[in-house]
């Protein structure tokens, strides 16, 4: 009897366990279902292709080249990354941060050198100021002056001299009392005096005085020769002044000055008498407002 009611039990429990494992499955398969729906509904969510859009843009290339003609066929990801606008006309600048020197120009520059040697008694001017042609720069105490002004002084009585005695001589020879030997002997040294007169004359030209009566003959009125700013001052008062060639200062006309720049070659297409604005950063990041053209 037991043996008769055992086997109906084992076929019942085989049957349960099936039905368990089928449901188990059908879960498992619901799952992945919905799993495989949430992923999808992401992709979608964040614009990512699908592994199967993905493998069907694979076969669409980026670009199509046909000689010179590049084309973006549909599909091609880089038709998300194109942005279409309308073509324009504008100035392009290029900037280019160069070293250079800012210079006067050379045409309207003008050194002033001492005409004499002696020391500097007065100062009139300073570094940077404005001066008008003729204005008075500097007093200079010198003995060449009055070494000139002396020398003026004799050819001036040597001229006198000299023409009174030939005015006698002429007169002499007039009346039978001289020879033309004498008078001829007068002629030449009046001559001789009036060449060394203006010899003197021509010192003191030289120097920048006249041959005026003067109230000191030791002191030199220096006088600016052009109009301008000083931008170079290499003297003080008191300094001796000994070399006639060493200029005490520099006087420029500052209307116009020069931006003189090294620009590497691969930067300068532009060539000569191509316009450019300079920018100067040491005068507090102005511009020059009369921007000029480029010189080679």
């Amino acid at each position: 009897m037991q043996s008769d009611t055992s086997a109906p039990r084992h076929g019942a429990a085989i049957r349960r366990s099936y039905t368990r494992l089928g449901v188990v499955l059908m879960l498992v398969l619901l799952a992945a279902g919905a799993g495989l729906a949430a992923y999808r509904s992401i992709l979608d969510s964040r614009g990512l292709p699908s592994p199967a859009s993905a493998a069907a843009q694979k076969a669409v290339p980026n670009l199509v080249r046909d000689g010179s003609r590049v084309a973006i066929p549909e599909g091609s990801p880089l038709r998300s990354k194109l942005t279409i606008g309308t073509v324009v006309q504008q100035q392009i600048e290029r900037k280019l941060q160069l070293p250079a020197i800012v210079e006067a120009e050379p045409a309207r520059t003008v050194k002033v050198l001492p005409p004499v040697a002696g020391r500097l008694v007065d100062l009139k001017v300073q570094l940077g100021e404005r001066v008008e042609r003729g204005q008075e720069l500097a007093v200079i105490d010198s003995s060449d002056l009055a070494q000139a002004y002396a020398d003026e002084d004799k050819a001036r009585s040597a001229v006198k001299m000299t023409k009174q005695a030939l005015d006698r001589a002429v007169a002499l020879e007039k009346y039978s009392a001289g020879s033309v030997k004498d008078r001829q002997q007068a002629e030449n040294d009046h001559a001789q005096a009036q060449a060394e007169l203006e010899r003197a004359q021509s010192r003191l030209r030289a120097i920048g005085v006249s041959a005026d009566p003067k109230q000191d003959g030791r002191k030199l009125s220096l006088k600016a020769p052009v109009s301008g700013s000083v931008i170079d001052l290499q003297v003080a008062r008191g300094a001796h002044l000994n070399d006639p060639t060493a200029a005490i200062m520099t006087i420029a006309n500052l209307d116009e000055i020069w931006v003189t720049a090294n620009v590497p070659e691969r930067h300068g297409s532009g060539g000569a008498g191509s316009g450019g604005r300079r920018r100067l950063h040491r005068l507090s990041g102005r511009s020059l407002q009369r921007p000029g053209p480029l010189r080679q």
